[in-house]
């Protein structure tokens, strides 16, 4: 199921994390030659990418939504 960003926060090995409107998180890397996402390098390009929908497999699977640990926010 797609769902659109509305947010990012960094792991705590400091890769982004893409927050979903359903409320799950999704790691959003750039790792060419494997995933090519050069916009989520800055924060500019990040910005671009709110409301992009990704495909969501946790709301496929029927799974909670993902707790944000007030540490990392």
């Amino acid at each position: 199921m797609k769902q659109p960003i509305q947010g990012y926060h960094l792991d705590d090995d400091s890769h982004w994390v893409a927050q979903l409107r359903c409320g799950h998180f999704q790691h959003v890397r750039h790792n060419p030659p494997l995933v090519s996402r050069p916009w989520v390098t800055n924060e500019q390009g990040r910005e671009t990418m709110i409301g992009f929908e990704l495909e969501c497999k946790k709301c496929d699977e029927g799974l909670p939504k993902d707790i944000l640990d007030p540490v990392e926010n």
